[in-house]
């Protein structure tokens, strides 16, 4: 019996949640009192996985697999999840692992649980917090199965680096044809994605213009964060579809979350309420956004924009 880990990559490097999944399944492995291991899919450098627990790394070097196909993946972590015995399968709260996770549960006739927050408070029977209500609640929840399979909701665990190795083994799956023909891949060109940012800086409306956002890409650049902005905004043209966030967009679950213009609907804030702490600045005091966030600034936002700027270049010229 072990802890399986679907560790996430992308041309090669390993996502910050390939980290932190490993994180959590040594937390769940010590409790258990059972070993990790981790299955990656064409990475380059499986080893820097023992620095967060694994204890041994299934590499899978797979043409079929270098564009994601649900279909595939999922054959892939089952027939892994078959072979090490595992009875606990961890992955992520990405897009993609959503996509996968319902099709290993069918797999391995396991329980799913999605939107974890913390590690088990219990192992006998497995029991978990997660989110739920777009993360205005949570739940404790027990999963029965034999085999259980744990989606680790982003930027809640955290990452915890140990000392050790991993050794590394190659595995071949046998993937059946999926029926499925990837002809082109568009892919954001963000600096810093959506999804593995600990700082998110989006904007709304407020801005008045696609001509207004050099400022917040600039506050982005200082903060080492990514861009986002609101639904009405990407509906516009002003910017491109990949930055919108919101129940109807992009998840965001960062630790910092700065809202600039922004008034709060009720969507927007259903998909960026998992963030540890939300700054809002904008002119209207009475923006629903402000009795969402932890700290608001009431102001033009091209003042106090530009001000936050220049604050946070003397801070960093001094460090």
């Amino acid at each position: 019996m072990s802890v399986l880990v679907y560790t996430e990559s992308e041309q090669g490097n390993f996502k910050k949640t390939a980290f932190e999944v490993a994180s959590y399944a040594k937390a769940i492995a010590e409790k258990m009192g059972t070993s990790v291991t981790a299955i990656a899919i064409n990475a380059d450098n499986s080893s820097e996985l023992g620095n967060y627990g694994v204890d041994k790394v299934l590499n899978v070097s797979n043409d079929n697999l270098k564009s994601f196909n649900a279909k595939n993946y999922a054959e892939t972590i089952v027939q892994a999840s078959q072979k090490e015995n595992a009875n606990v399968v961890v992955v992520s709260s990405s897009a993609d692992s959503k996509y996968i996770a319902p099709l290993v549960a069918v797999g391995l006739n396991a329980g799913y649980v999605s939107n974890v927050v913390e590690a088990p408070s219990s192992v006998s029977p497995l029991t978990v917090k997660r989110s739920a209500f777009t993360n205005k609640a949570f739940e404790i929840t027990e999963i029965n199965t034999d085999i259980k399979i744990i989606g680790v909701s982003n930027n809640s665990f955290g990452l915890v680096e140990v000392t050790g190795n991993a050794s590394e083994e190659v595995f071949s799956p046998s993937l059946s044809s999926s029926g499925v023909t990837i002809e082109s891949v568009d892919k954001a060109s963000n600096k810093v994605s959506i999804a593995d940012a600990d700082i998110v800086v989006s904007a709304g409306r407020g801005l008045k213009g696609p001509e207004n956002w050099g400022m917040i890409e600039e506050l982005a650049d200082i903060l080492g964060a990514a861009t986002a902005c609101s639904k009405p905004v990407s509906d516009l043209g002003w910017r491109p579809h990949s930055e919108h966030v919101g129940q109807t967009g992009k998840p965001v679950a960062s630790n910092l979350y700065i809202a600039i213009g922004i008034s709060g609907a009720i969507q927007h804030l259903a998909g960026i309420n998992a963030s540890k702490v939300k700054v809002v600045i904008n002119t209207d005091a009475e923006a629903p956004f402000f009795k969402a966030a932890d700290y608001g600034v009431v102001g033009d936002a091209f003042e106090v924009v530009p001000a936050l700027i220049e604050k946070l270049k003397t801070f960093k010229s001094q460090q």
